[in-house]
């Protein structure tokens, strides 16, 4: 792909993914220089950011239009809430923060794409990465035809810049406006829902974050010393309203709700995990995020299913929802026929998922300190009591522990002989 005497826009139109960062900024001229029209495309999911910036920066370095799309609220809606629903994570400690971002972005891309019938889409994914694949299998089950021009993994493009200071000579060079210093030596990327920190200084697993690297929340040690108290209340296992009594803080707008737990979590130091994963691809990669709001919304939702969600359902979709879900939304498979099957499911799991919880958020942890459902709770006080035989007859178990262990005398004995 020469970019010798290439006529601008010979090659096609194509909307770019863009952050107004270094890389897509490069992308964005290195694509015109190939020969191709270029759109940008933002999608605000809730990152701190200064749209209108981009937006003139992109036009700035050649963009013929730019596009910004405020998603957030079905961000919030059609992948956020579904995620709490099934209780969705990656490899048993990962809440999947950048994985339930994409589907929304890519599906937005591509209706752009269409209206302003671009033949290409691009983006800056890095060839060792997830997202490439979590996008790149998004644009292909929404448009079958489209072509996909991925930078990084286009030898020209990775042998040209094999490094940082190759991009910002090139930015230089072309007039690019950058802000990237060498002061912060690792990549972030941020939404509603959480911001990830990799690569840098993070490459090594036993190197410690510094304390400046986290964004969202502030160190558990100079959390508050007072506890903060709070109620989730869920209908059909998403949440509807946040209650705080301490400062009257009482919302039940889907994306308002979710924006006062982000910041109720991040005063309280809520929500930080530093691990190591397996990408999809086969990589493993050291990752740190930050998931304050949602972190609280996983620890309320599993517990009012203790009290509301029947054994046997619970069991099922644990084993069989869960663990899947958490994998097609790393894996970039949202949109695909299980994925399909899937969001159809989690909804009939959670019919019975209503009530609230008591949080108390203190110094890094959330703590749950009561629940209770007036329509659905499967706890009878009775039942259950030491004190109170309640209408269970206690010699009733004699005849089932009789019943269960008849197959484990059995293998018992095997193994005596």
């Amino acid at each position: 792909m020469s970019s010798a005497a290439v006529t601008p826009g010979s090659k096609g139109k194509v909307l770019l993914a863009y952050s107004g960062g270094l890389d897509t900024s490069c992308i964005l001229v290195w694509l015109i220089e190939q020969g191709y029209e270029v759109l940008a495309y933002l999608a605000n999911v809730g990152q701190e950011e200064d749209f209108e910036a981009a937006r003139e920066k992109a036009l700035k370095i050649g963009a013929t239009k730019v596009f910004i799309e405020d998603l957030r609220r079905e961000f919030v809606k059609e992948t956020i809430f579904p995620a709490v629903q099934c209780n969705a994570i990656y490899e048993n400690i990962y809440l999947l923060g950048t994985s339930v971002a994409r589907p929304i972005i890519a599906r937005k891309q591509m209706e752009i794409a269409k209206q302003e019938g671009c033949t290409h889409v691009s983006h800056g994914c890095t060839g060792k990465g997830n997202d490439q694949v979590r996008f790149e299998l998004a644009y292909h089950a929404l448009n079958p035809s489209i072509e996909v021009v991925a930078p990084w993994r286009i030898p020209e493009f990775y042998t040209r810049f094999p490094g940082r200071q190759h991009l910002l000579d090139y930015a230089e060079q072309k007039g690019i406006p950058v802000s990237q210093t060498r002061g912060k030596p690792w990549s972030t990327d941020e939404n509603l829902f959480h911001i990830s920190y990799e690569a840098g200084i993070l490459e090594d697993p036993n190197v410690t974050p510094p304390k400046d690297m986290w964004k969202l929340t502030v160190d558990p040690e100079d959390a508050p010393d007072t506890p903060e108290r709070i109620e989730i209340v869920f209908s059909g296992g998403n949440p509807s309203r946040v209650i705080n009594k301490g400062d009257g803080t009482d919302v039940t707008d889907p994306l308002d709700l979710f924006v006062y737990l982000n910041t109720v979590a991040r005063r309280n130091g809520v929500g930080r995990i530093d691990i190591v994963e397996n990408r999809f691809i086969g990589i493993k990669s050291r990752g740190c995020y930050e998931t304050p709001g949602g972190t609280l919304l996983r620890i309320a939702h599993m517990d009012l299913e203790g009290l509301v969600l029947d054994r046997e359902v619970r069991a099922y979709r644990d084993e069989h929802v869960t663990p899947v879900y958490g994998r097609l939304l790393y894996n970039g498979m949202f949109f695909s026929p299980e994925g399909d099957l899937l969001n159809k499911i989690i909804p009939l799991t959670q019919a019975s998922v209503n009530g609230t919880v008591r949080l108390k958020l203190y110094k890094g942890t959330a703590s749950v300190e009561g629940r209770w459902s007036d329509t659905e709770t499967l706890y009878d006080m009775d039942e259950s009591s030491m004190d109170v035989q309640g209408g269970f007859e206690p010699l009733d178990s004699q005849g089932f522990i009789k019943i269960q262990s008849i197959r484990l005398k059995k293998w018992g004995a095997k193994a005596l002989n």
